[in-house]
């Protein structure tokens, strides 16, 4: 056993490091403005709201780099389970919208109200103009390399970012003096159900998909075996980073539902940044400003060079300079449009993308524990969830609800944007019975097993 403690501990100190490091790309510009919001709006049913939003902020985005590290393989492989067209639209889509279609507009609209607006007084549109073609300008000159810059401002920006978001929580916990409010719109009447799907727009789950794979990596790099060892390890990060993220989440949306006149508010990083000058003064307001602009920053740096990467790797004709080019003048077309454009902007894309991204990440946790490689199962109900949640998002945009509601309606959730769930579960539960119908059990390799490797593990029949 001594001579085992070594290793351990190395092993030890690399999930440590890899979940901070995953925790460090979860914690973006969203994971700044929707809780403060979410706590602002549930008013007294804070609880079951805030508790709605984790499920998918936290749980979810843990569940899905499990499924990662499972598979051992990146979102386009995940995605192909859903055959050929599922396989190549969704991640499409995945990258879209953690790029330049939602997430990178965000973090210069966040930026703008966390730090200019506050601190600058500016308000008018040509000013946000302005300011959001400056951000991606540096962003672009920074992505051109972007292990070099932008991982150093990562590195010490998500620290000194937690610390003031730490202090901030607490001076506002004990300092702001504010019974919540009445709870307004669906908080009213189903916090649970509304704050799960808000959650949604953390985009975490998405880009977890997209990114897990490099947490898989980092410890199969630092020496972690394949299969159920690399498996445990990857999900012991998840946890810890997902534990870091529900406690900023929870106290960021009770500064939220405390706060005085919270509705008055026009997004939640105009809220943080008065609750920052209410608790620390216009000094702490002003040192909370200016972190939250280069934190964004370097996200965007992140976001750009990874979708880059993605859509030169798709389409290498195109050189990932030109995509860098392309995604900073789409994101800065679409910020200009403020920040509550932006969400609104980007919400029928996000609840077109969790229903089948919900479905993916569930079935790949599932597919070990039957010991099947199952594959009708998948097919199934990937191809149910995108249609149900492309029918869902026409009737959102008022598109043929004539025709639509009458085939989507009935199901229960369906008022709560939750009426995919039962459709989904029943095609599931076909598509497994015709595989378990398909004769004998298969070795499921873990954590980039090989076949022979998992079927060893297992007891597995290799053939049949």
């Amino acid at each position: 056993m001594a001579q085992k403690a070594p290793h351990t501990s190395r092993h030890g100190i690399s999930i440590a490091i890899a979940a901070m490091m995953l925790f460090s790309m979860f914690f973006g510009a969203g994971n700044l403005i929707i809780p403060p919001i979410t706590g602002v709006e549930s008013g007294e049913n804070f609880w079951p709201a805030i508790l709605g939003f984790i499920s998918t902020g936290v749980l979810l985005p843990v569940l899905a780099v499990i499924a990662v590290a499972v598979t051992g393989n990146d979102v386009q492989d995940l995605a192909r389970r859903g055959g050929r067209i599922f396989g190549l639209v969704f991640p499409i889509l995945a990258y879209l919208s953690i790029g330049a279609f939602y997430a990178l507009p965000r973090t210069a609209t966040v930026s703008f109200s966390s730090a200019a607006t506050p601190l600058l007084g500016w308000h008018s549109t040509w000013a946000a103009a302005a300011f959001s073609a400056g951000f991606f300008i540096v962003a672009f000159l920074m992505s051109l390399n972007p292990n070099g810059l932008a991982d150093k401002l990562g590195k010490y920006l998500t620290p000194v970012l937690l610390v003031l978001l730490v202090l901030l929580i607490l001076l506002g916990i004990f300092t702001i003096d504010h019974r919540p409010g009445q709870a307004v719109d669906d908080y009213a009447g189903h916090p649970a159900s509304t704050g799960f799907v808000n959650g949604y727009l953390t985009m975490d789950s998405i880009a977890a998909l997209a990114f897990g794979i490099l947490v898989v990596s980092a410890l199969k790099y630092k020496g972690l075996p394949a299969g159920p060892k690399l498996v445990r390890g990857v999900g012991l990060s998840a946890v810890v980073a997902g534990i870091c993220l529900a406690a900023i989440y929870l106290g960021l949306g009770y500064v939220g539902n405390i706060i005085p006149k919270g509705s008055e508010y026009s997004d939640g990083a105009a809220l943080l940044a008065a609750a920052a000058q209410q608790t620390m003064g216009i000094p702490g307001g002003i040192v909370f400003g200016l972190i939250v602009v280069l934190a964004c920053l370097s996200t965007a740096v992140g976001l750009l060079g990874a979708t880059s990467e993605f859509f030169n790797k798709l389409v290498p004709q195109v050189s990932y300079r030109a995509w860098l080019v392309i995604f900073c003048l789409i994101s800065f077309a679409v910020s200009t449009t403020g920040l509550e454009t932006v969400l609104a902007i980007a919400a029928p894309i996000v609840g077109f993308l969790y229903p089948p991204a919900i479905t993916l990440i569930l079935l790949t946790l599932l597919e070990p524990l039957v010991r099947r490689r199952l594959q009708w199962t998948f097919v199934c109900a990937l191809i149910v969830a995108s249609i149900w949640a492309a029918l869902m998002t026409l009737e959102s945009l008022n598109v043929a609800t004539g025709v639509i509601s009458p085939l989507i309606g009935w199901s229960p959730g369906h008022a709560q944007d939750l009426g995919w769930f039962l459709p989904t579960l029943v095609a599931a539960v076909v598509g497994l019975v015709i595989d378990l119908a398909g004769g004998a059990r298969k070795g499921v390799p873990l954590g980039g097993e090989s076949v022979a490797d998992a079927e060893n593990r297992t007891g597995a029949i290799p053939n049949g």
